[in-house]
């Protein structure tokens, strides 16, 4: 080599030495615990039960977030003889719901020859309801349906349908006849 050209070297071996530097760096094993990603959480459906006049009345899996509507169109919509103004169609479904599609009932001459009392129509919300809704529901009279809104009043709403009992004059098994037919109308 001239002397011209010794200046070079240095920078000829510091390039060598970054090269093996950058192919031990790619090279080397990966150090701690791989990262293991995991799906996007998805929401588990709830299951409603469906019954009155649809197309078929049965449990069906909706996703969350669904309204009655939904419902209604997965039974296979409302039968020809539906009361169609007695649900709100726009309501959100909770998981374990049953939503009860009322017929339209002639109050003049029933089929079967026996008169309707107090027909329910839809589901009667235990924290919202009015005496006369309350008084709508198989064994609740007047003087229970106030003592429904005392109770509500002096403890606060209801949390779960069962919590109803603890009303005066409504037991066991009033509370069986109506637990189909009341909500507390609220969500997860």
């Amino acid at each position: 080599m001239n002397k011209s050209t010794w200046w070079l070297a240095p920078f000829i071996i510091l390039g060598l030495l970054l090269g093996l530097g950058v192919v031990f760096l790619v090279t080397r094993p990966p150090r701690g615990e791989l990262i293991e990603l995991l799906p996007a959480p998805t929401q588990s459906p709830i299951i409603v039960h469906i019954s009155g006049a649809v197309g078929k009345n049965g449990l069906y899996s909706l996703p969350r977030g669904s309204r009655v509507n939904d419902a209604i169109l997965a039974a296979g919509g409302f039968t020809d003889n539906a009361d169609t103004a007695a649900l709100n169609l726009a309501q959100i479904l909770e998981d374990g719901a049953k939503v009860v599609v009322p017929d339209l009932v002639s109050q003049d001459a029933p089929e079967n020859g026996t008169r309707l009392v107090n027909p329910v129509q839809g589901l009667v919300n235990i924290n919202t309801a009015t005496i006369d809704q309350l008084d709508s529901l198989p064994e609740i009279g007047p003087k229970t349906a106030q003592n429904i809104i005392d109770y509500r009043n002096a403890n606060g709403p209801f949390v779960r349908i069962e919590d109803i009992q603890a009303v005066p004059d409504i037991g066991p098994m009033t509370y069986d006849k109506i637990k189909e037919l009341i909500t507390t109308g609220t969500s997860p």
